[in-house]
C-alpha cells in the first residue's frame, strides 16, 4: 500500500511539473532572448515575495499578499528552467537560490508576526509568539540539513518540509481573510510551529542515530574513509 502511495504521489508531482513547465516555457525563453539571467530572475522574484509578505501582511491584507507572493514564487520554477536551458546551472546559482529562499521564509513569517503583533490586525501577543517560533524553527530546519551534509551525513525528510510549510500557510492564510475565519491561519500556524519542531527533533536524532553506527568517523578531525573498490 505504501508503494502504491508512493508511486501515485511521484506521479502526481510529475504531471505538476509537465503542466507548470509548459506554462513557464514562454516566459523563460522571452527572458532569455531579452538577456535576462536566472540569477536577475531569482533576486528579483525574492524581492516581490518579501515585500507582498511585509507591506501587505502588516496591514491585515492577507489575501492582497498572499495573490502577490503567489505570483513571485514562480521565478523559482522560472530561473530552474532558464539556467537548464540556457546551461548556466551552477554551484553560485544553486547557493544563490537557496540563500534567498531563506530571505523569502523570513519576510513571509515576520510579515505574519507583524500582523499579529498590529493591534489593528491580528492583535494577538501569542500568535505572534507562536509564529515567530515557527519561523525560528522552519530556519534551523533548513540549517540543520545543510550542518549535516556538510559533516557528510544526511538530515532531509521529517513531518515539515520547506515546500510543506509554505504552502499550507499560504492557502489558508489567503481563505482566512476571504472567508473572515481567522481561526485557520492560527490553526496552521500552529501546526507550522509544532512540525516544524518535531522536524528539527527528527533531523537531530537522525544525524545522531548516523553517527553513533559509525564511531569511527564520528570525529570532526576525523579523515573521510577511503572509497571502496572491488
Amino acid at each position: 500500500m505504501v508503494t502504491w502511495l508512493d508511486y501515485d504521489r511521484v506521479a502526481m508531482l510529475n504531471r505538476f511539473r509537465q503542466f507548470w513547465t509548459k506554462v513557464i516555457t514562454p516566459i523563460a525563453t522571452l527572458l532569455l532572448k531579452l538577456g535576462v539571467s536566472a540569477d536577475m530572475v531569482t533576486l528579483v522574484g525574492t524581492i516581490g515575495v518579501s515585500a507582498g509578505a511585509l507591506i501587505f501582511f502588516p496591514r491585515g491584507q492577507l489575501w492582497i499578499g498572499v495573490v502577490v507572493i503567489t505570483c513571485f514564487v514562480f521565478s523559482d520554477l522560472i530561473d530552474g528552467y532558464m539556467a537548464r536551458t540556457s546551461g548556466t546551472s551552477s554551484k553560485w546559482g544553486s547557493f544563490l537560490d537557496s540563500t534567498l529562499d531563506r530571505i523569502a521564509d523570513g519576510a513571509i513569517y515576520g510579515g505574519l508576526v507583524l500582523y499579529y503583533a498590529n493591534s489593528r490586525a491580528g492583535d494577538s501577543t501569542l500568535m505572534a509568539a507562536v509564529t515567530l517560533w515557527a519561523l525560528v524553527m522552519g530556519a534551523v530546519t533548513s540549517y540543520a540539513r545543510a550542518k549535516a551534509e556538510s559533516l557528510g551525513l544526511k538530515a532531509s525528510g521529517g513531518l515539515a518540509e520547506r515546500a510543506d510549510r509554505l504552502v499550507f500557510t499560504l492557502i489558508l492564510a489567503f481563505f482566512s481573510d476571504l472567508l473572515n475565519l481567522p481561526i485557520l491561519l492560527e490553526l496552521v500556524i500552529w501546526y507550522v510551529a509544532a512540525a516544524s519542531t518535531i522536524t528539527v527533533i527528527q533531523r537531530s536524532l537522525s544525524v545522531r542515530k548516523q553517527v553513533l553506527a559509525d564511531p569511527a568517523n564520528a570525529g570532526l578531525d576525523t579523515p573521510p574513509a577511503e572509497p571502496k573498490t572491488d
